[in-house]
């Protein structure tokens, strides 16, 4: 009957609810393990992988691997954490890898092979059109900041993903191209964890113990280590540091004068101020390369019918900060960078007749000022005509920020701060086995490379310590060309960084890749990434793996005076030099320091060189520039890299 239907309905719904919960159970009791170990992965061959992870039931943990079916056992701590220690084979595979609580996770298509880290601020991304390479995988990992070193981190695909035209989206080209000449020529599985955020400085990538004995980030190690590394520490002093650098602008800005906004009062005469048309940025109206406080004022005329009523004010786009006052009152400010602004002058300040707007605006870098369309300026009130703001302003500037301190970096949420992607992003992968790192850098440290040899070298080693790994290759990229050729340029920001990575070349089992003999035109981009990434897997086949037969760069060894003549010594020659004739990027100087274009002659293994114009020479440069033209090649087919005689 009815009530015994109702009552069958209420068990099964029981039962469902019942088999919901032992499903919900199950799931739950299974095994979770960090980001970097699923399906697809590869694991370094001959090598101690740690399997780590969490089990819910905290019953013994047992890992079976493909390769050897010896089961490996551990159990949990208190909390559920728990670490195995296995040996990985030669490379080969595919296997699966069977771990289990009580509940069985298996891991799929596992390759034993070579792991390469690439890392850096290079993202130009590898074309779409590949063909699908199940031997090289790609592991990706999301970008994120911490102020403490992680366990775990994430990836942008869910995990470990075999090379196809689909998953290859995002990662570097230059990764890809190294991992694939890899592939061709070892004939084993290649696993590339891609690691990279754009415009990121190197003291981002490095951990604390790296930095803190670096004078130069002093400052920062100190506040980490006096605030205990605690997070909410960090930022409560960030946001004190950083509201004591805004009052200092504020004292120092000739448009204040003890708390007030005299430039924004009516009555202040501007008739000595100069004028500009608006909208537009300063930098293309005069002001070239200024960042700081620039003050704009104009005079209105309000309608009669106007009066008391709420009026609309647009002023478009306004790089980087901007308060707005009309008649010396407030009505707004935005710190978004080119936000468009949008105010409201409240009906009780509308008064028929003259009135001022003033607006300051405060830039930090790239280009300042009030852009957009001249028509998004105007003054409107519903119903109303609106009233044009665009064309003659009065301005001023208040304040220039050349020589102030950089405003202090939010070290949560800014990827330039000192240790904090190496804690996200780095820290993770260290208990994770890898044959090498390759590097793409330098770009992000150009106003510290004096600072920079330290920092990187110091950031190798301490890499090296914590993969425990004291003998891990680390091939890197020089710095390519930039902006229009220079025969030479005695302060080259770009050529001394390019000096500065090559410091690092002391280090054993290091190797650097010399790019400024390629991507010359914008056009290349493709070419020279894919150069790029083989001229890395010939230092890795070479210097890792052994292969005699990789070309090597020619080293810059000494040099020696003879007379009116400089000679150069070199070493990785080979047979010789391949070059032009004449050979270009050479100059030289004596004691006053001024360098001349040199003449140069090509010996087997040295060159020659002189200048009429320097009758005792004392130095001599090559490719020293931002954008260099030298045509000097090693027996190899590999450019001869920048160099200096002098210290200057």
């Amino acid at each position: 009957d009815l009530r015994m239907s109702r009552g069958l309905g209420d068990v099964y719904k029981r039962q469902i609810l019942l088999g919901m919960l032992m499903a919900f159970c199950m799931a739950e009791a299974k095994v979770t393990l960090p980001a970097l170990f699923t399906d697809n992965m590869v694991l370094q061959q001959k090598s101690n992988v740690i399997f780590h992870g969490h089990s819910s039931t905290k019953k013994e943990v047992i890992i079976k691997t493909g390769w050897n079916k010896h089961p490996y056992t551990t159990s949990p701590d208190k909390e559920g954490n728990w670490k195995i220690e296995v040996p990985t084979p030669s490379a080969g595979g595919p296997y699966e890898i069977i771990i289990s609580d009580g509940e069985e996770h298996i891991l799929q298509n596992i390759l034993i092979g070579e792991i390469w880290l690439y890392t850096g601020e290079c993202e130009t991304e590898t074309p779409i059109d590949i063909p699908s390479q199940p031997y090289i995988r790609l592991f990706q990992t999301k970008k994120e900041i911490s102020l403490v070193p992680k366990k775990d981190l994430h990836a942008t695909q869910e995990g470990w993903k075999e090379c196809t035209s689909e998953t290859i989206t995002g990662l570097p080209a230059i990764g890809y191209f190294f991992a694939s000449q890899l592939q061709k020529n070892l004939k084993v599985p290649i696993g590339i964890i891609s690691c990279t955020w754009k415009d990121t400085p190197a003291e981002a990538w490095a951990s604390y113990d790296a930095l803190e004995n670096l004078p130069s980030y002093n400052k920062e190690t100190e506040m980490l280590e006096s605030l205990g590394f605690n997070p909410e520490k960090i930022e409560a002093e960030y946001a004190r540091q950083r509201e004591e650098w805004y009052q200092a602008l504020y004292e120092h800005d000739m448009g204040w004068c003890d708390d007030h906004q005299v430039w924004a009062e009516p009555d202040y005469s501007d008739e000595n101020w100069k004028t500009m048309e608006l909208p537009g940025y300063w930098e293309d109206k005069g002001m070239k390369d200024f960042d700081g406080v620039v003050w704009f004022r104009k005079t209105i005329d309000i309608p009669r019918n106007w009066t008391r009523k709420n009026v609309t004010i647009n002023l478009g786009n306004i790089a980087d900060e901007s308060i707005v006052y009309y008649n010396g009152t407030e009505i707004g400010r935005n710190t978004k960078a080119d936000a468009s602004r949008y105010y409201t002058i409240p009906y009780k300040l509308v008064k028929r007749g003259k009135a001022v707007l003033t607006i300051r605006v405060t830039n930090y870098k790239s280009k300042g000022g009030i852009y957009g369309r001249p028509e998004d300026m105007k003054l409107s009130v519903k119903g109303k005509d609106p009233i044009s703001l665009a064309g003659e302003w009065k301005y001023l500037s208040g304040l220039s920020l050349s020589g102030i301190p950089p405003v202090p970096i939010s070290p949560e949420s800014n990827p330039k701060y000192p240790t904090g992607l190496f804690n996200a992003m780095i820290h993770p992968l260290t208990s994770f086995p890898l044959q090498g790192v390759i590097w793409y850098q330098g770009k992000s440290n150009l106003e510290s490379s004096d600072e920079y040899a330290d920092l990187f070298m110091s950031l190798i080693a301490d890499w090296r310590d914590k993969w425990q790994k004291l003998q891990m290759p680390f091939y890197f990229v020089q710095l390519p060309n930039h902006e229009k050729k220079e025969e030479a340029q005695d302060d080259s920001d770009w050529a001394a960084m390019r000096e500065a990575q090559a410091q690092a070349l002391h280090l054993n089992h290091t190797g650097m890749v010399v790019t400024t003999d390629i991507g010359k035109e914008k056009s290349d981009t493709f070419q020279s990434t894919l150069e790029t990434g083989l001229r890395l897997s010939q230092l890795a086949l070479k210097q890792t793996y052994g292969k005699r037969k990789m070309p090597q760069y020619p080293v810059y060894k000494g040099y020696s005076i003879e007379g009116n003549t400089l000679r150069i010594h070199f070493e990785n020659l080979g047979k010789g030099f391949l070059h032009p004739d004449p050979v270009r990027g050479f100059i030289i100087a004596g004691t006053d320091r001024i360098f001349y274009p040199a003449t140069v002659t090509v010996k087997k293994k040295e060159i020659i060189v002189q200048s009429p114009d320097v009758p005792h020479p004392v130095a001599v440069r090559y490719n020293w520039a931002n954008h260099t033209d030298g045509t000097l090649f090693g027996a190899s087919g590999l450019p001869v890299a920048p160099f200096r005689t002098d210290n200057w």
